[in-house]
């Protein structure tokens, strides 16, 4: 009886030690960052400011970017704006902008633009580069400025195409925000390098309870001292963990419940620390989260080590972060002889191994295809990809055709063209029209890293030869023709009487044959005045002379027969 308690009492501490062990997790380094986004907070300001001719006025400071390093401006659909770039480093930048947009660059800027199809819209100034002394130009030069916005390796920006102000102050006042709050701009960048550790309990969450619980940890050896914090999911639970003095600062904390050993700042509150926790182990966290919140599991566990002093965390599901794993690497490279535009060139040829080029001067047929080529000429090593979005031929004549050109992208390897892309096209549908000299014009984006900016169009001459559709064959029908037609005729008609006289004269009249209407539908017969005769089916006179006599009197006397 002692060695079954004994045993059951063991079973009982097993079962109790794996429960304990499944509410926790091991976490570990992860790249996608299933729960939480990263980034920090620059210095900036967002305010309502507009010029008396109703235009915007941006600033952009482009901080710590890798030096002769590349990212698009994309302001295709933007309000009317002054916009002042400011990079400390040489850059280059794929730009493509409307014709309201104004660029406003310092003397000795060290920004190469590429693309800009509004040469005339870029402004250089004595302009001065420390962040208060850049406001104060502005405003003297503008009026004010509508926002002031520090980005730290930057990918790629570009505008929503919204109004670009905030209700409110309209002097811009430098502090840290977090630039992805303003909605007129769309901003990727490089993911910051923290040291980020994350795992889940394997453990299945409880029906009956399906609020969230999310725990974050950050190392009692972090230099870390405020922390913001915005919550992207309503109605979670949420337990933070810091060193001593640090404080979290939350956003739009919707049906929140936090639980924390350290200040948590709301934006109507400040809550003080409710709980004690000195240790920073992954497993004594999670069970002091589980105890406070007096459940049984959680969903994510969170352990941070930033390596900036101000950061923001973004928790949100994972089809909501905009992150992006791109990375830039460095780029040398020397500044291009034409910085506002790259260079294309568009090369046709004859066959699908690219080996036989077309001569200018070469007529092609609309019936072969063509193959194209498309490159551009590099500037150091900057290693940029074409795509080609649209190809269209226009006619060379005094009344100008427009036509789309479909194309079909051909393969090619990266070593045989490094810089260039290959398609292929066919002229048919030109064959209808009378223009035999077109232009043919591909537009193309110039892309790095899926960060694409306008290219600009590459353009080449197209001839085709006067193709002649085939001339039909034609009939004599002179005088000639007409009486070698009728004595065709005449002829034919006289052979045909000829055969069926000689048929009669041998054989009789043939079954089901009617000579006169024969003879009246022939031309120039004359019509038989014979009396229709009904057709027979006994033998011919020839060869029964007996039955042609009775067939007289039945003829004759057909009541008498009958009797």
């Amino acid at each position: 009886m002692e060695g079954h308690t004994v045993r059951l009492a063991l079973l009982l501490c097993i079962t109790a030690a794996a429960s304990a062990s499944s509410q926790t997790c091991d976490p570990k380094k992860v790249n996608d960052k299933p729960w939480f986004h990263v980034r920090e907070m620059l210095i900036g300001c967002w305010t309502s400011f507009v010029t008396e001719d109703q235009l915007e006025v941006h600033i952009l400071n482009f901080a710590d970017m890798q030096s002769q390093g590349m990212f698009a401006l994309e302001m295709i659909n933007a309000k009317p704006m002054n916009l002042i770039l400011m990079s400390a480093h040489t850059v280059y930048c794929l730009v493509n902008i409307n014709a309201d947009v104004n660029i406003h660059v310092s003397n000795n800027s060290s920004i190469v633009m590429h693309g800009n199809k509004y040469q005339d819209n870029v402004h250089k100034h004595d302009i001065p580069t420390q962040e208060e002394e850049l406001v104060k130009w502005a405003t003297q030069k503008f009026g004010g400025v509508t926002s002031y916005t520090t980005i730290r390796n930057l990918i790629s920006i570009s505008s929503t195409g919204t109004t670009g102000t905030k209700p409110g102050s309209r002097h811009c006042v430098l502090k840290s925000e977090d630039a992805l709050e303003k909605h007129f701009m769309e901003i990727t960048t490089q993911p910051l390098a923290h040291s980020l550790l994350s795992c889940s309990p394997q453990q299945p969450k409880n029906p009956a309870d399906d609020t969230e619980l999310h725990i974050i940890n950050i190392p009692e050896n972090a230099s870390i001292s405020n922390v913001t914090l915005r919550v992207d999911i309503k109605k979670i639970r949420v337990f933070l963990r810091g060193p001593q003095g640090t404080t979290w600062i939350v956003l739009n904390a919707q049906y929140t419940q936090f639980g924390s050993n350290n200040d948590i700042l709301l934006p109507t509150q400040r809550i003080s620390p409710l709980h004690t926790l000195t240790s920073d182990n992954a497993r004594d966290v999670q069970r002091k989260a589980l105890e406070v919140f007096k459940v049984s599991t959680f969903t994510s566990y969170t352990e941070l080590r930033p390596v900036n002093p101000t950061i923001i965390l973004v928790l949100g599901k994972n089809d909501d972060l905009e992150v992006t794993n791109s990375t830039l690497g460095p780029i040398n490279s020397s500044t291009s002889s034409s910085p506002h535009q790259m260079p294309l060139l568009m090369q046709l040829y004859s066959s699908p191994d690219y080996r036989s080029p077309l001569d200018a001067n070469t007529k092609v047929y609309s019936d072969k295809r063509i193959y194209a080529e498309i490159s551009s000429h590099t500037f150091g090593d900057i290693a940029l990809t074409i795509k080609v979005i649209s190809c269209f031929v226009y006619s060379k004549d005094s009344c100008p055709v427009v036509k789309e050109l479909p194309f079909i992208p051909e393969s090619c390897s990266s070593k045989s063209c490094p810089n260039s892309i290959r398609l292929s096209f066919s002229l048919d549908q030109l064959q209808e029209l009378t223009s035999t000299t077109w232009d043919l014009e591909c537009s193309v984006k110039l892309c790095y890293f899926e960060k694409c900016g306008d290219g600009g169009k590459v353009k080449v001459e197209v001839t085709q030869p006067c193709l002649q559709p085939p001339t039909p064959p034609c009939f004599d029908f002179g005088l000639p023709g007409v009486l070698g037609i009728a004595f065709g005729g005449f002829l034919i008609g006289v052979l045909l009487i000829g055969a069926l006289w000689f048929i009669k004269i041998k054989t009789g009249y043939p079954t089901g044959l009617d000579m006169s209407t024969t003879a009246a539908s022939l031309p120039g017969c004359p019509c038989s005045g014979a009396k229709r005769q009904p057709v027979s089916n006994n033998p011919s006179p020839s060869e029964n002379s007996s039955a042609n006599a009775s067939i007289g009197s039945t003829q004759s006397t057909p009541t008498s027969s009958m009797a």
